[in-house]
């Protein structure tokens, strides 16, 4: 039998959510060895204020719980896409084929692979097909690559999606891994267009995760096409860090438990959705569909969803504030499962009350959330030309965080450690951000920023 596990939060629940929050939803499978996802949902305050007009948080967890131990583990189909243009020459390409090397090594004889490269035209070095039939070959190519010449990015990822998508299959992780140092000069070259291709491969079932070396690469294309189709991005500095990111990227592929996850919030009670932080979302009225590519074993992936309370209150004392359904495909046996759970709250006329009980897990969260946006929107006046005004709100922006950091850290429930240390963290970037903005360190500053920035809204694994 297959579980969706569904978990009660702080607020009150009906005896039909209760009944769901521990039984989960039962659906019969021709596999007992089926993943499991774990679903929450919390509000930021256990108790809501009933004619108060400020925003309410919703947060929703997932959590792929790993299945029991098999004999072998699900495959999967990934294209390597190697930046090999002239500026790759010399010490960045020997460190990205010695990384390459280092990470075929995670792969099995069952796993798709294919390796393209690119410089102002595209070469399909091995086309995609079982690994072990081509371990040796592959090898050989991958030492014979040279650079020189300009950047094709974008038909260089489109023939790595065409490689994976010979292959796709709904029972294999289906991936695009990028590497570049460059800007992308032959071809389309915006982050637009880009962030374009990586929604067409989404679409496909196919994810791209970026890898940008050195200084010279533009990190928001790179980071936009890693975030319209669910992947990951990465800023690596220096050449001999690339063998540790394949490796990690490999890892990651290696260890995706569901994919294609679909999630919809049905708002009840005159709740308004009014914007999702750090995702994209659709917002129908009080409908919000939203999609994560994949979710790795015990990797916790979260969604915060900001509401707006009924302009007349909530009459009552108890009220359903949304129902919450999760669809997913299940790497075991390509087959969809679903599950749903209610939100419940309490109301009350009492101020304190409400303000007394603050779900500090979920706002730490929403911190991060926000301070997250503040970085962005930092960037975005640094781009600008007013250094003094993106100072000021990364300098704003780590007082916010240390005082959230403070109040949520402390006290009955408080938020868990790791939480509030990603909050420190936060903050310590926040600082260092506001000390690297003039000169030659805001290129380095503005990539650790994005991929900072990217790796907050998606709860990248590594």
């Amino acid at each position: 039998m297959l579980v969706v596990r569904t978990f009660s939060s702080l607020f009150g629940l009906s005896s039909l959510t209760g009944l769901a929050a521990m039984c989960g939803v039962l659906l019969p499978q021709p596999q007992a060895r089926a993943a499991e996802i774990e679903l929450g949902a919390d509000l930021g305050h256990a108790v809501i204020e009933r004619k108060s007009r400020d925003r309410i948080y919703l947060r929703l967890s997932l959590k792929a719980l790993a299945a029991e131990k098999r004999e072998k583990r699900t495959p999967i189909n990934v294209a390597l896409v190697i930046d090999r243009s002239g500026s790759m020459s010399g010490e960045r390409l020997a460190a990205a084929k010695k990384g390459a090397e280092a990470a075929l090594e995670r792969l099995g004889s069952d796993d798709i692979f294919s390796l393209v490269t690119y410089n102002h035209e595209v070469d399909v070095v091995r086309p995609a097909g079982r690994f072990g039939a081509q371990r040796d070959a592959l090898m050989r190519a991958i030492g014979k690559i040279d650079a020189t010449g300009t950047t094709a990015l974008y038909a260089g990822v489109k023939e790595g999606g065409e490689q994976v998508k010979a292959f796709r299959s709904d029972v294999k992780v289906n991936r695009v891994v990028l590497l570049s140092d460059g800007l992308a000069n032959v071809g389309p070259s915006t982050p637009g267009e880009l962030a374009e291709l990586g929604r067409e491969l989404a679409g496909k079932g196919i994810s791209v995760s970026t890898i940008g070396l050195g200084l010279e690469y533009n990190e928001d294309l790179m980071q936009r096409l890693a975030a319209s189709s669910d992947g990951n991005h990465a800023f690596v500095e220096r050449p001999s860090d690339l063998a540790e990111i394949f490796d990690r990227e490999f890892g990651d592929a290696l260890s995706v438990a569901v994919r294609d996850v679909t999630i919809t919030i049905e708002c009840k009670a005159g709740f308004k959705p009014t914007r999702v932080l750090g995702r994209d979302a659709d917002i129908s009225g009080s409908k919000v569909t939203l999609k994560l590519a994949q979710l790795q074993n015990d990797n916790e992936r979260y969604v915060v969803v900001e509401l707006e309370p009924p302009v007349e209150g909530v009459s009552g004392a108890e009220a359903e504030i949304a129902k919450v359904g999760v669809s997913y495909l299940r790497l075991d046996d390509g087959l969809r499962s679903d599950g749903e759970t209610l939100v419940m709250a309490r109301f009350t006329d009492d101020t304190k009350e409400a303000e007394g009980s603050v779900n500090k897990g979920v706002m730490s969260q929403v911190t991060e959330q926000v301070a997250t946006e503040n970085s962005e929107r930092a960037v975005d006046l640094r781009d600008k030309g007013d250094l003094t005004a993106a100072r000021k709100v990364l300098e704003e922006n780590a007082l916010y965080l240390n005082k959230q950091k403070s109040a949520l850290g402390a006290g009955a429930m408080a938020a868990p450690s790791a939480s509030i240390s990603a909050l420190d963290k936060l903050e310590a970037k926040s600082r260092e951000a506001a000390e690297n903005l003039d000169g030659e360190s805001w290129e380095k500053t503005r990539k650790m920023m994005r991929q900072d920035q990217h790796k907050s809204k998606v709860q990248q694994a590594y």
